[in-house]
């Protein structure tokens, strides 16, 4: 049992947000792809497969990251506990459950077309490189974004099989979304970062934060709405926009620089956000 309890601790499964937010982007790429390509059972069959392949290598990553990352959780106090900063699994013991989820998730990739099999296989260079990129730049959360969104790209070709400016107009306006959100969530542990001299847009932008967030955020909605402008979709479609709109300027009203409760919770805010997002790209085909 103390062993179940450590796994999930691990890979965060009792705190659904990341896989969430990892799924969203694939729901999103993959909609936008059946827009296009109506084949509802290929679409509900692919969708389930996101989700579970969003399930294990969020699971997958965290494992990485708290390889990497473990000197520095040692120091924040918010990841101190940590399975493997806490000492509580070795480092072999996370190896060997991240290599177990990485080949169920490889079986799950395996299940598309061989262009999403290469660019799903490709995502591991971005999932590779991320954890090192605090080390290095203030744009860690730039790197997230690439790596977060790809699957806007793989659910994409999964169902069309080819790549178009669609989907990259999307992925554009998810890098930002990430880079809104993964700034606020860097708040939280912008003081510890500091003295252990690790890089983030939090601290970079923390004087004038609200206003990145906020840049990060316009630019996120002003590639949604081109690419509903391309796709010249009914314009009076373009009104429900609204509804994830308002939630992300409820994130920039309410979140707090010093105030890391407030932080969580407007990050938390965004798995809103996703659904918001997927039921705006969902419409498009009705």
């Amino acid at each position: 049992m103390e062993k179940f309890q450590i796994f999930i601790q691990l890979t965060r499964l009792n705190n659904p947000i990341g896989f969430l937010l990892l799924f969203w982007p694939c729901a999103w790429g993959l909609t936008l792809g059946y827009y296009f390509n109506n084949k509802t059972t290929l679409y509900l069959k692919y969708i389930m497969l996101f989700f579970l392949g969003s399930v294990l290598m969020r699971s997958a990553g965290c494992i990485f990251n708290d390889i990497v990352d473990r000197n520095l959780d040692k120091k924040v106090k918010r990841t101190m506990e940590r399975p493997i900063a806490s000492g509580k699994i070795s480092v072999l013991e996370a190896c060997i459950y991240l290599i177990f989820l990485c080949l169920i998730s490889l079986l799950i990739l395996l299940q598309f077309n061989s262009l999403t099999i290469i660019l799903g296989m490709s995502s591991m260079i971005l999932v590779f490189i991320y954890p090192f990129m605090k080390r290095i730049t203030y744009w860690p959360q730039l790197f997230l974004g690439l790596t977060f969104n790809w699957g806007i790209i793989l659910g994409w070709t999964s169902i069309t099989n080819n790549i178009s400016i669609e989907p990259v107009i999307l992925y554009l306006a998810a890098i930002f979304w990430t880079l809104g959100y993964d700034t606020i969530y860097g708040l939280q542990d912008i003081h510890d970062d500091e003295i252990i001299g690790v890089k983030s847009t939090s601290i970079k932008f923390k004087n004038n934060v609200k206003v990145f967030v906020g840049t990060c955020y316009s630019l996120c909605v002003l590639f949604i709405l081109i690419l509903g402008l391309l796709m010249e979709i009914d314009k009076y479609l373009l009104l429900l926009s609204g509804f994830f709109i308002i939630s992300l300027i409820y994130q920039i009203k309410f979140f707090k620089v010093n105030d890391s409760k407030s932080c969580l919770f407007c990050f938390k805010i965004n798995n809103l956000t996703g659904l918001l997002i997927f039921l705006f790209i969902f419409s498009f085909s009705y």
